[in-house]
C-alpha cells in the first residue's frame, strides 16, 4: 500500500520588537551591491517594509533561548531599519514582521541566507520600462517617479522612451532577440512602421550595429546643424509642425529634422522675405537660391560701391578696438605663443573690427536701377546677399539712345517697352523682379549598392570630377604664361592651317568662359576657386574697364611680364577639360572631339605639372564615395592602404563604408582615375597605368593630336560603338 506524501509545514511568522533583533554572522552577503542602505531606508519610510525578515532564536551556551533573534536573511533591510531608528524616525520597540525558523530545523542559517539571494530572479529591464509607463498612465509624473526610485528624471524619460518602441520589437527584445543597445538605437525615430522596416532589413545581416540602425532611421532626415536648419531655426521649424527626432541616450548635435520638404519651404519663404526687404533698395532684379554654383556671376559687371561712412561714435569705438589690439600685440610680441585668454581676446577684437569693415556699401542710384542681387546662404547658415551685378542686356547704350531715341524700347535692349535706357525704375520693391534660381535643386543620384564587378563611373560624376580638373587647369594656366602662350599658338595654328577645323580643342580661344553645367556643391569653395577669384579680383581692380581707349593705353604701357600674366589669366577662362556627354546627332561635342579634348587636356596638365591633391581635392562621401558602388570604394582603399585594410571594410554597409573610407583616404593623396595624370601613372608601372587614362609614355606633339588615342575604360564606356569609325572619318 502506497504511503501518503508528508505535508509541508511552513515556518510561522510573528512581529518581533526591533530591539530584540541582531544581525547574524551567518549572512553570506559581504559585498555591497544594488540599492544603497540609505536609499532602501527612504523607500521603507515611504511605503513600509514589503518583505519580512528571516530570523532564528539566539541560544546561549546551554542551548536555551535568550529572547534575542538573529537575522541570517534580510540583513540590508535590518540595516535600513537601524538607520531609521538612529534617525529617530522609527521606535526601538517597533514590531518588525519576521518569519521564524524553528530552532530544531536542520537547515543551516547560511543555507537560508544563500537561498534568499540566489533563488530570486532579477526584474527584466522591459518589465521596468513598462512599470514606469503604468505609473505615468495612473497620474504619477516623471519627477515623482524619479524621486520614488532614486533616479534622475532623465533616466525616467529614457525608460519611457524605450517602452515606446514598436511592440513587435519589444517582444523581440524580451526574447533576447536583440540587445539593449540595439533597442536604444530604435528610440531615435518614433515611427513604429519604420522601426519594424529597419529591423527586418538588418536582423539577418552581418551589420546590425546600433549606429547602423540609428543611421537608417535618420537617413531621410536633416541634421539640426545643417545650414538650412541654422538659417530657419529649429524653433521656427517646430512651430510650423515639423517633427524633431532626438536621441535621449547620446549626443545628437541638436537632433534631426524629420520633414526636409517643410524645412526647404521655410528656407524658401525666409529667403523670399529677405529678398523682398532688399528689393526696397531699388534693384532691378534679385535671384534667390539656396546654393549658387561656381561661376554664377561670370559675364556680369560688378558695381564698385563705397562703404557707408562711420558715425562719430562708431569711429571712436573702432579706434578704441584697434588701439587695444595693437597694444596687446606689442605687449606679447616677444612670446612664441599668446596666453589662452589673450588669444581669445584678440579674436574678439578681430571679429568686432571686421563687423565695422563689413558695413553696407553705397552704390550709384543710377546703377542700382539696372543692377541686381544674388540672395543665398553661406556655409554657416547665414544670409548672404551679393549686391551690384549688371547683366549685359541691362548695360546703358548711349549710341542707341542718340541715333534711335524712343525706339530703344525694342526687346533685348535692357529696357521695358517705351522706356529709355536712362529712364530708371522708381526704386520701389514692386518693380524688382525676384526669381528663385531656375531649376529645382537635384536630390542627387540614388545610392548604388551593387557589390559586383567594377562598373564605369556615373556620367554626371565624371562631369563633376572633370569640372574640378578644368578649374584646376585654369588656375595653373593662369600662372603659367609660357604654357598659355604655347597653347594659344597651337590653337591658332590649328585654326589657320587645318581647313577641316579643329573641333574639340580644350581651349576656347575667343575667350568665352566655359560654364560647368555639372559641378559638385563644394567646387565654389575649393582652394583653386578662391585662387582664380582672387587673381581675377586683383586684375579687375587694376584694369580701367569701361573705356576702351584708356584700356588700350593701359595695356600698351604694361611691362612684358605683366602682359604675359594677364594673357595667361584671360586665356585660362577658356580652358575646357570637361568630359561631356557625346551627342551623335551633331549638337554638342562629337565622340572624336571628346577624345581629342581629353587627350589635349592631358598634355596641358603635364605641361603645368597639375597636381589635383595640391589643388585641394580629396575624396569625400559627397564628391565621390557615396556616388560609386562599394567595389569602387574598396578599390580606392586597396590602392591607397593595401588589401588588408580594404578587407576590414568589405562587411560594412555603403554609408559606413564611405565614411570610414574618407577617414582612411584623408591625406593619402589617392585620386580617382579621372583626376590622375597619365604621365605619372605610367611611371608607376604598367599595372598602375592601366585604366587610368594614360597616354603613351612619350608625350604627344601638336602634330600628333589627331592620331588614334586609346581612352581609358571609364571614358570609353560612355562613347557610342561607332566612335572609332567617326574618328577615322575625320
Amino acid at each position: 500500500m502506497a504511503q501518503a506524501a508528508q505535508k509541508i509545514t511552513l515556518s510561522s511568522s510573528r512581529d518581533i520588537p526591533f530591539d530584540k533583533l541582531v544581525l547574524s554572522q551567518s549572512n553570506v552577503r559581504r559585498i555591497k551591491a544594488g540599492v544603497s542602505v540609505e536609499e532602501l531606508a527612504e523607500d521603507i519610510a515611504r511605503r513600509g517594509l514589503l518583505q519580512g525578515l528571516s530570523v532564528r532564536p539566539v541560544l546561549d551556551a546551554d542551548g536555551v533561548e535568550t529572547g534575542k533573534f538573529e537575522i541570517p536573511a534580510g540583513g540590508r533591510r535590518f540595516q535600513a531599519l537601524s538607520l531609521l531608528v538612529k534617525q529617530k524616525r522609527l521606535a526601538k520597540t517597533a514590531p518588525v514582521p519576521c518569519v521564524l525558523r524553528d530552532v530544531t530545523s536542520d537547515i543551516l542559517a547560511e543555507d537560508d541566507s544563500l537561498a534568499e539571494n540566489m533563488q530570486r530572479v532579477a526584474l527584466h529591464p522591459l518589465d521596468q520600462f513598462r512599470a514606469f509607463v503604468a505609473l505615468r498612465d495612473k497620474g504619477q509624473g516623471e519627477e515623482a517617479i524619479a524621486a520614488a526610485f532614486f533616479v534622475t528624471p532623465q533616466i525616467v524619460k529614457q525608460r519611457l522612451k524605450l517602452a515606446s518602441v514598436a511592440p513587435a520589437l519589444l517582444e523581440v527584445y524580451a526574447e533576447d532577440g536583440m540587445t539593449l543597445e540595439q533597442l536604444i538605437a530604435f528610440t531615435v525615430n518614433p515611427d513604429h512602421a519604420r522601426q519594424v522596416q529597419v529591423w527586418d532589413a538588418v536582423k539577418n545581416s552581418w551589420n546590425k550595429e546600433p549606429y547602423s540602425i540609428r543611421r537608417m532611421l535618420t537617413e531621410t532626415s536633416v541634421r539640426a546643424s545643417d545650414r538650412r536648419a541654422v538659417f530657419v531655426g529649429v524653433d521656427v521649424y517646430d512651430a510650423a509642425g515639423g517633427v524633431v527626432l532626438r536621441d535621449l541616450f547620446q549626443g545628437d548635435d541638436g537632433g534631426w529634422l524629420e520633414d526636409p520638404a517643410l524645412l526647404d519651404r521655410l528656407v524658401a519663404d525666409k529667403l523670399q522675405a529677405e529678398a523682398q526687404a532688399i528689393a526696397a533698395e531699388g534693384w532691378k532684379w534679385i535671384e534667390v537660391s539656396t546654393d549658387l554654383p561656381y561661376g554664377y556671376s561670370h559675364g556680369l559687371r560688378r558695381l564698385v560701391g563705397d562703404p557707408s561712412p562711420l558715425s562719430a561714435d562708431e569711429a571712436a569705438e573702432h579706434a578704441k578696438l584697434l588701439a587695444e589690439y595693437r597694444a596687446l600685440e606689442e605687449e606679447y610680441s616677444g612670446q612664441d605663443e599668446y596666453p589662452e585668454e589673450i588669444d581669445a581676446r584678440l579674436g574678439e577684437l578681430e571679429a568686432a573690427m571686421e563687423a565695422f569693415e563689413r558695413r553696407p556699401l553705397n552704390f550709384d542710384a543710377a546703377e542700382v536701377g539696372r543692377a541686381g542681387v544674388f540672395v543665398t546662404l553661406d556655409r554657416d547658415g547665414n544670409l548672404a546677399a551679393h549686391r551690384g551685378y549688371v547683366r549685359p542686356e541691362d548695360e546703358p547704350r548711349e549710341e542707341t539712345v542718340a541715333n534711335f531715341g524712343d525706339e530703344l524700347g525694342a526687346e533685348g535692349q535692357g529696357a521695358d517697352d517705351g522706356v529709355s535706357a536712362y529712364q530708371l525704375p522708381s526704386g520701389s520693391s514692386a518693380t524688382t523682379i525676384i526669381t528663385s534660381g531656375g531649376q529645382p535643386i537635384s536630390a542627387g543620384l540614388p545610392d548604388d549598392e551593387d557589390d559586383g564587378a567594377l562598373k564605369p563611373l556615373p556620367e554626371r560624376l565624371v562631369m563633376e570630377l572633370t569640372a574640378h580638373r578644368t578649374l584646376a587647369l585654369r588656375e595653373a594656366i593662369g600662372r603659367s604664361p609660357d604654357v598659355a602662350l604655347t597653347l594659344l599658338l597651337m590653337k591658332l595654328v590649328n585654326d589657320t592651317f587645318r581647313s577641316s577645323g579643329a573641333s574639340g580643342s580644350c581651349l576656347e580661344a575667343s575667350v568665352r568662359p566655359v560654364y560647368m553645367s555639372a559641378q559638385a556643391p563644394d567646387l565654389k569653395d575649393s582652394p583653386v576657386a578662391k585662387a582664380v577669384d582672387d587673381r581675377h579680383a586683383a586684375w579687375e581692380a587694376d584694369l580701367p574697364l569701361g573705356d576702351d581707349a584708356v584700356l588700350w593705353d593701359y595695356l600698351s604701357a604694361l611691362d612684358q611680364a605683366s602682359r604675359l600674366s594677364l594673357l595667361a589669366h584671360c586665356l585660362s577662362f577658356g580652358i575646357n577639360a570637361l568630359h561631356e556627354k557625346v551627342n551623335p546627332y551633331g549638337a554638342g561635342i562629337s565622340a572624336s572631339g571628346l577624345v581629342r579634348r581629353m587627350a589635349q587636356s592631358e598634355i596641358v596638365a603635364e605641361a603645368v605639372d597639375l597636381d589635383m591633391v595640391a589643388a585641394g581635392w580629396e575624396p569625400t562621401p559627397d564628391n565621390y564615395l557615396n556616388r560609386v558602388p562599394k567595389a569602387r570604394i574598396l578599390e580606392a582603399v586597396r590602392e591607397a592602404k593595401g588589401e588588408g585594410t580594404a578587407q576590414l571594410l568589405d562587411h560594412l554597409k555603403k554609408g559606413e563604408m564611405a565614411t570610414e573610407a574618407e577617414r582612411l583616404l584623408k591625406g593619402s593623396g589617392w585620386l580617382p582615375e579621372v583626376l590622375r595624370r597619365s604621365d605619372l601613372a605610367a611611371l608607376d608601372g604598367d599595372d598602375a597605368a592601366e585604366g587610368q587614362g594614360a597616354l603613351n609614355e612619350e608625350p604627344l606633339g601638336a602634330a600628333e593630336i589627331d592620331a588614334e588615342i586609346d581612352l581609358p575604360a571609364f571614358l570609353m564606356a560612355d562613347l557610342p560603338v561607332e566612335s572609332t569609325a567617326m574618328m577615322a572619318a575625320e
